[in-house]
């Protein structure tokens, strides 16, 4: 009985976790913040301009790294999530066609009898 009661719960808990898209943006944030992460180690470890040096010389470094790594977690972790779901429409790699068929190019006529041309349509 304690066992349905605690599988009750975790269902409860992780049912958002079945919704696609809230899957979709949780895993893409996830990328976000793992680049965000490598990004400010990357920094650190390079040091430009003496950017470690001068974290690591103010009295409360803790801060400042988690401003930094604040801003950038924001910064991938939205641009992930963004390209992600502008990448939905697209195509599968695996050679389905387009949903509304292929594009096709229209003529339009130019010029300046153009312009008479498509008003009197």
């Amino acid at each position: 009985m304690r066992n349905d009661v605690r599988s009750k719960s975790t269902t409860r808990r992780l049912g958002f976790l079945r919704v696609p898209l809230f899957r979709l943006l949780a895993i893409n944030l996830g990328i976000g913040i793992a680049l965000a992460t490598l990004l400010v180690g990357g920094l650190l470890a390079l040091n430009p301009a003496g950017l470690r040096d001068l974290i690591f010389a103010d009295s409360s470094p803790g801060t400042a790294l988690g401003l930094l790594l604040f801003g950038f977690v924001v910064t991938f972790g939205s641009t992930a999530m963004g390209t992600a779901i502008m990448a939905m429409g697209q195509p599968q790699a695996d050679g389905d066609k387009p949903p509304r068929g292929t594009p096709t190019l229209a003529t339009q006529p130019i010029g300046r009898g153009a312009a008479r041309a498509g008003a009197r349509h």
